[in-house]
């Protein structure tokens, strides 16, 4: 009488070691990426003399 329970979806993810990998590469990559193309954006031009 001991019902196996689905796991929730967070624990779900947890217990993936290979999705954890890949979350943690990605988001820092991706958000690094996004705040130098930004900096790009707003830096005003050198001065040339």
């Amino acid at each position: 009488m001991n019902a196996e329970k689905p796991k929730p979806a967070l624990q779900r993810l947890a217990d993936n070691p290979w999705l954890l990998l890949t979350l943690g590469v990605a988001i820092p990559f991706l958000s690094y990426t996004a705040w130098g193309w930004i900096e790009l954006l707003f830096i005003k031009p050198a001065q040339l003399p």
